[in-house]
């Protein structure tokens, strides 16, 4: 089996290989490169490379990406051997623009993490993202010739923000935008925290590298290197780092200028505030494609809620949302399972194939094509999403559906989760959480998160005395989710803080077996599936301004939303709830006392009991949207 394995891996990377070469081949026969400075308004010049076609008989599109990781590689002669979005727009014969962000690699100028929008510009120094990309679209259509008036913006992650950053006040030749995973809100749900909560272990194996100062323009032969680890243990190097201020003690010292700002802005303060490009996506001109994977351990939260923002705060723009079954960036090349190219050992827990090509070819080009290339395509549905457990793509006039059922999920006693109120007078679960001893996020041992981790089997939790466990008798029929989860929690805590970590799952029945073809069978007896898992820091339960501490030992309601699913449980399966009070080290550990954490001791960690709920008047639930 283990043979198998490795040849199936073994041909994938061959075969991709193989066509990266193919399609490099075809880029350096058909395309010209070039490389600009191109000054912006306050003369500070960024650094451009741009791939026109050879092809001058006709007019041509123009689709940039403007990027903090490098146009790599540097060089007029030196072809990239893939061009993005996808090889639909090269054979197309698109203009392909990418462009180093001021401060970062060859271009000049300051990089400031997420530059916060400046709405009131009075003169040529007020810049921002949004006047970089006006002041770059402007110069590329006065001297580039062949090109027919029309811009799109495209970016992931944090090209992403770059994408959302250039629709205020974009330039009028911009016609059309795709902020994809896009870097949306540091403190609340992207990337670094999660409801105030810090996402230490991507946090620090990012900045570790990216954050270090550049004080020039340089290539990534120069570039800083990743960070050398001691151990492939995550749980261990973490755990033994101690608290969170230790990283600059021991690692970073003063050199990080951005996790140093992180480490002084632990409420949401006007810092992140002024990060929260949502605030500023109003009237929009040009017709916008956001697209995120429900398996995005990265940027999830701002896909959604960049489409949210888009729809409230705007009538009549052209407004669409994909969200797929995809980790982080995973619709941009491979088929799109989740869990890469090797999916086809996975055997049952996996999508369709190709989910990836079919959304470039259905949706992301002849998005493009509309609106950049005037071509008479049918505007697509205003929602694209894939319902995982059936594996099919929906199309919903708006997101979340409108035709939708609000239904309750109450904790009861015993383990029990039931569509049914609970009677019980008194009724709760407690248990004891140790700083010194944190539920693990995944099973195994990591060095790097693992982008697994967001449908992995959570047996390995739910057998430990510091995770609740509760679930639902078999279901008689299919139950389909789609939109948020909201929970809604009754606790107390003998402490003054305390961390609340929910998380939905699908659960197997027993002797359940996927027999997959002749030669891979997958035995999934009792597989606990996560479906969608979310942490809210406590402290932040009422105001993520004004944190306020637990009254030792008196309930209180904590309730928050966990990022919107779209998820068939099949009849015969379970729906289950885990509740735990840490989720180590993807978040950092809640002292379980009422205190700065990013300046705690080691002295402030304390163990703490945490009860929850489940009686007629401490009522405990996830609040669910069911649809036909």
């Amino acid at each position: 089996m283990k043979k198998t394995i490795f040849i199936l891996i073994l041909g994938i990377g061959l075969s991709s290989y193989a066509q990266k070469d193919e399609k490099a081949a075809y880029i350096s026969q058909n395309y010209i490169k070039t490389e600009h400075y191109i000054a912006m308004r306050d003369g500070v010049k960024l650094f451009t490379t741009i791939y026109e076609p050879a092809d001058k008989s006709k007019k041509h599109p123009v689709i940039i990406t403007r990027t903090p990781y490098s146009l790599s590689p540097y060089g007029e002669d030196k072809y990239h051997r893939s061009l993005i979005p996808s090889m639909l727009f090269v054979k197309e014969g698109y203009i392909i623009v990418y462009q180093d962000v001021r401060g970062r690699w060859m271009s000049e100028g300051e990089f400031v993490d997420i530059r916060p929008h400046n709405p009131e510009k009075k003169g040529k120094r007020d810049i921002d993202e949004s006047s970089d990309t006006y002041d770059t679209v402007e110069w590329l259509m006065k001297n580039l010739t062949s090109h027919n008036g029309n811009v799109g913006i495209y970016g992931i992650s944090y090209p992403g923000f770059y994408a959302s950053a250039s629709l205020p006040g974009a330039h009028p030749a911009v016609k059309a935008v795709s902020p994809q995973a896009p870097v949306t809100d540091w403190f609340i749900g992207d990337d670094w925290h999660h409801n105030g909560a810090f996402m230490m272990m991507d946090a620090f194996n990012f900045y570790s590298s990216f954050g270090k100062p550049r004080p020039e323009p340089i290539t990534p032969d120069k570039g800083p290197k990743p960070f050398k680890y001691y151990t492939q243990d995550n749980y261990k190097f973490f755990l033994e780092l101690g608290p969170v201020k230790n990283v600059q003690l021991k690692y970073f010292g003063d050199t990080l200028k951005f996790w140093n700002d992180v480490m002084r802005h632990g409420n949401y303060d006007d810092f992140w505030k002024a990060r929260n490009i949502r605030t500023h996506l109003k009237d929009i001109k040009p017709a916008t494609l956001v697209v995120g994977g429900f398996f995005d351990a990265e940027d999830c939260w701002g896909a959604l809620h960049t489409y949210e923002a888009l729809e409230k705060q705007n009538t009549g723009n052209h407004n669409y949302l994909v969200m797929g079954p995809w980790y982080h960036g995973g619709w941009s090349g491979g088929t799109g399972g989740w869990y890469g190219e090797a999916s086809e050992i996975m055997c049952d827990i996996k999508p369709e194939k190709n989910t990836a090509t079919w959304y470039q070819e259905n949706v992301e080009f002849p998005f493009f094509e509309k609106y950049l290339n005037n071509k008479s395509v049918s505007a697509p549905s205003e929602a694209f999403i894939f319902e995982t457990g059936s594996d099919t793509w929906r199309k919903f006039e708006r997101w979340p559906p409108e035709k939708s059922t609000e239904k309750i999920l109450y904790l009861q006693k015993d383990g029990l989760l039931s569509f049914t109120a609970s009677r019980e007078q008194d009724s709760y679960d407690e248990y004891v959480s140790d700083p010194s001893k944190p539920v693990p996020y995944d099973d195994g041992i990591h060095l790097s998160r693992t982008q697994e981790y967001m449908k992995n089997d959570q047996r390995f939790a739910s057998r430990r005395p510091d995770v609740m466990v509760y679930q639902t008798e078999p279901l008689e029929d299919d139950v389909v989710l789609a939109g948020p989860v909201i929970a809604d929690l009754m606790v107390s805590t003998t402490g003054t803080d305390a961390d609340w970590v929910v998380k939905l799952i699908d659960v197997y029945p027993d002797n359940y077996s996927n027999q997959a073809d002749d030669k891979v069978s997958c035995k999934l007896d009792g597989y606990q599936m996560l479906v969608r898992g979310e942490v809210m820091r406590g402290k932040f339960r009422n105001s993520f301004e004004k944190p306020e501490p637990f009254v030792p030992e008196t309930p209180a309601k904590v309730k928050y939303a966990l990022p919107d699913v779209a998820h068939c449980f099949r009849k015969g399966h379970r729906i289950m709830i885990q509740v735990q009070s840490s989720w180590f080290p993807l978040v950092d550990r809640n002292p379980q006392k009422f205190v700065d954490i990013y300046q705690a001791d080691e002295k402030d960690f304390q163990k703490a009991t945490h009860r929850i709920y489940h009686d007629k008047t401490n009522i405990s639930s996830i609040i669910i949207n069911v649809i036909e």
